[in-house]
């Protein structure tokens, strides 16, 4: 057989959350599903939570972007097409920071979740806005494990269901599976679940439940979910810090724009042949 696939690519990670990066600015890389997907394989390929293809905006068809726009086209570990990845911008920016891909340390990306600003903060970290967080009225029900829990849906460019639960049962989930939810078609395209419990005032723990990769060490989106959803039900007003497995995040509010901030690094780079 001949090689199926080759691909130059970068990895890196933002506070665990770890990712492959394709440099496509011309969209001349077939990135199908299958392709994805054994990259993303942790035993036979390069391994990663997802995909992240920099191409220019004016080659994603579907889009009306500034077409010199940089595209973050965002795949979960098992090939599927996702909204958005809180985490994966970060990294992706770093990307075009260190690649000096931009001119400046704020800039503009475009998603299919719509544009996100970002700009290098203090200590190097880099923080996007995800924009507004839209929280649910009606709560979902999640099972998992045998426990039932009440969840708040939030849209962050891409589903979540924030779960608020005790720091025992935080720690005891196993998170292997996948959660499951009722009503079913609240979530058509399924849901990332975050499993959060308050340590103090301004202070969360989470896990996460990943569709598509199942658990990460973090979710950029699930910490900004997380936080809307505390800050609504806390009347908590200030910076909010999510400490996840991966490392810690700070999400903070500026009217209804929400900011995410934290670190993101490159950490090698490669080629993959199979």
């Amino acid at each position: 057989m001949g090689t199926l696939f080759r691909y130059t690519f970068a990895k890196g990670h933002a506070t665990g959350n770890d990712f492959i990066i394709i440099d496509d600015p011309h969209g001349m890389q077939d990135l199908s599903a299958e392709a994805v997907a054994a990259l993303c394989d942790r035993h036979t390929g390069v391994g990663g939570d997802g995909l992240l293809r920099v191409v220019r905006a004016g080659q994603m068809a579907g889009h009306e972007f500034d077409p010199e726009l940089w595209f973050m086209d965002y795949r979960n570990a098992d090939g599927s097409v996702a909204e958005m990845c809180g985490n994966g911008l970060r990294l992706f920016s770093r990307y075009l920071l260190n690649d000096q891909l931009v001119q400046s340390g704020e800039f503009t990306v475009a998603t299919r979740a719509g544009l996100k600003q970002v700009r290098v903060a203090r200590g190097g970290l880099i923080a996007t806005n995800l924009g507004a967080v839209g929280l649910g009225k009606e709560p979902v029900v999640i099972t998992h494990e045998g426990r039932t829990f009440t969840g708040r849906p939030a849209d962050v460019g891409n589903p979540h269901a924030v779960v608020f639960t005790d720091r025992d049962v935080l720690r005891q989930l196993d998170l292997s599976r996948a959660p499951v939810w009722e009503p079913a078609d609240v979530f058509p395209t399924g849901v990332n679940v975050e499993f959060v419990h308050e340590v103090m005032p301004g202070e969360l723990l989470m896990r996460v439940y990943e569709r598509g990769c199942g658990e990460t060490l973090s979710c950029g989106t699930g910490v900004v979910a997380s936080a809307a959803a505390y800050r609504d039900r806390s009347g908590f007003d200030g910076p909010i810090q999510v400490r996840v497995r991966g490392g810690d995040l700070v999400v903070t509010f500026e009217g209804d724009e929400v900011w995410l901030t934290g670190p993101a690094v490159i950490v090698a780079r490669g080629e993959y042949w199979s």
